[in-house]
């Protein structure tokens, strides 16, 4: 039985999470959090788009430094996201500035145009563009933004093109041009840092680079969650061709991860992170990460980037195919094996269903003997107590009777070996017996509350509080209160009872009649005042 139970355990729980891949890591994990959150994400990016146009439709047409900051911000927003939208409001930029006769802004808004040509893969178009702009009339920091892109323009060329006559020029190109945006950049500030960093990496000095890369992603740093990604991604595919593939591949994860949260649709982590995937075996996570960079490629209308997915996205969606029809056969096997198991399991489970059966009426059985036991022990401890104050209680009388007589006898030897008759009948009337019976109820009384203490409560609860029964000041228990002490302590016989009180058979009778005739529920009565608990054995 434990061996088959075994079996079931290996086949339902070890399969699937072989299946799965135990090992999977946990950043993988948050980042399907993150896609599971991306419309959340998308949504945040739509009312801020919204609130902007809405800025814009409601500021005066003529004021154009407005009208062309709000639409500086909608490009912003665009220019990652989707660049249809992008291109419409650059357009709208470049009106804008002629209406303002600047020619600087003019010029920037070519340096935006540049920017999402670039994005989209159109490198001829870029190149163009940024011909038209005059670096002359440009400030600092427009001119940080033109040697950047112009950089980018020649870096990403010369890996499209890898050709070894025209690529030699283009990494010249591109080292000239960030080393132009290095020198109007402000150092220690975040682009003098990460124009350094890509200015090594072009070097192919790849630990200088990825050391100043490496100071912008602290969780201090004051970057763009955007940049975090753009960085995160530089320094993943830098380890990912060295010998940091762990690091590489959690670097292109959290990259991911913060194009998720930015709403970034122009991306390149979620695709390297795919064929890296894939190149690994994770085939399943692979296939979920390339369609999903496939729909945000398609979204922004990046062209270069749906080429380089269209070329591995074949590769990885026919080994997740046999992957699926490998892992179906598979599951089948065990489902058929489950199959003629369970028809085991239903053979035990009625075996044991008729054991069990047996089981629970032995169990029923044994639990109301330990009821009785228990009820029995509680009786003998009960009993062992009340036994035992009063034994105590009374050996101390007892003894007290005792040394009483001895004194008397004493005294009466005396007065007979003088012959005076007279003193003994004295010392005879000087014994009230009324007194000594008094004292022994008072000490009675005192013991028995000393083992209930709730007693009196107890017992009135059972009547209206018109017939409720409390002892005098000067009385610890009465006459009616004493008769259901006795019984309380399993004197029930009326005569007994009679002969400790001195009274009549009859009178007692009579006494417990009336006091029952009185309670709430007479026939219970007795049996309420028996449940009353002693002190030792309150639980």
């Amino acid at each position: 039985m434990k061996f088959f139970l075994r079996c079931v355990f290996v086949m339902l729980f070890v399969y699937p999470a072989i299946s799965v891949g135990a090992g999977t890591d946990s950043l993988i994990n948050v980042l399907k959090t993150e896609i599971s959150r991306k419309d959340t994400y998308d949504d945040a990016k739509k009312a801020r788009i919204a609130n902007l146009k809405k800025l814009q439709r409601n500021t005066p047409k003529a004021d154009f430094t407005r009208q062309y900051n709000l639409c500086l911000k909608l490009y912003d927003e665009y220019k990652s996201y989707q660049y249809d939208s992008a291109y419409v409001y650059v357009n709208k930029l470049k009106d804008l500035s002629i209406s303002m006769n600047d020619m600087s802004r003019a010029y920037y808004s070519q340096i935006k145009l540049g920017f999402i040509l670039l994005s989209s893969g159109m490198f001829k178009e870029t190149f163009d563009s940024m011909r038209k702009v005059d670096p002359n009339l440009l400030t600092d920091s427009m001119k940080v933004e033109y040697y950047f892109i112009m950089y980018r323009c020649n870096s990403d060329l010369a890996k499209y093109n890898s050709d070894k006559y025209f690529t030699p020029e283009y990494i010249k190109a591109g080292k000239a041009y960030i080393d132009s945006a290095i020198r109007i950049s402000k150092p220690g500030s975040v682009d003098y840092t990460y124009y350094m960093g890509l200015k090594h990496i072009a070097e192919n000095d790849f630990i200088n680079g990825s050391a100043e890369l490496n100071k912008l992603i602290t969780p201090q740093a004051p970057i763009s969650m955007h940049l975090r990604a753009m960085i995160s991604c530089s320094l993943g595919i830098i380890y990912l061709t060295g010998d940091k593939q762990d690091e590489g591949l959690d670097l292109l994860i959290q990259s991911a991860i913060a194009d998720i949260k930015s709403s970034t649709k122009e991306t390149v982590a979620l695709f390297t992170l795919a064929e890296q995937l894939y190149k690994q075996g994770n085939i399943k996570d692979a296939y979920t990460f390339i369609q999903l960079a496939k729909a945000d490629a398609d979204f922004y209308g990046a062209r270069q980037r749906k080429i380089q997915i269209g070329a591995i996205l074949p590769l990885v969606a026919a080994e997740e195919l046999n992957h699926s029809e490998s892992e179906k056969r598979t599951i089948l096997k065990y489902l058929l094996a489950i199959t003629a198991l369970a028809s085991l399991v239903i053979l035990f489970l009625v075996m044991i269903y008729k054991q069990l059966g047996k089981l629970k009426l032995k169990e029923r059985i044994i639990e109301q003997q330990n009821l009785q036991l228990k009820y029995i022990n509680h009786k003998l401890e009960e009993d062992a107590h009340i036994k035992e104050e009063y034994i105590g209680q009374f050996f101390k009388i007892i003894s007290g009777y005792i040394l009483k007589l001895e004194k008397l006898k004493m005294s009466v030897d005396t007065k007979l070996s003088i012959k005076k008759y007279d003193d003994i009948r004295q010392i005879v009337n000087g014994i009230n017996i009324k007194k000594e019976r008094e004292a022994l109820y008072y000490s009675f009384d005192h013991i028995f509350l000393k083992i209930f203490p709730n007693f009196i409560s107890v017992f009135n609860s059972q009547f209206e509080e018109k017939d409720q029964i409390w002892p005098h000041e000067n009385e610890v228990l009465n006459t009616d209160l004493r008769i259901f002490a006795l019984i309380r302590m399993g004197i029930n016989d009326n005569e007994t009872i009679a002969k400790i009180l001195e009274y009549s058979v009859n009178t007692i009778y009579v006494y417990k009649m009336r006091i029952k005739a009185k309670a709430k529920n007479p026939d219970q009565f007795e049996q309420c005042i028996m449940d009353i608990k002693a002190v030792a054995n309150i639980d």
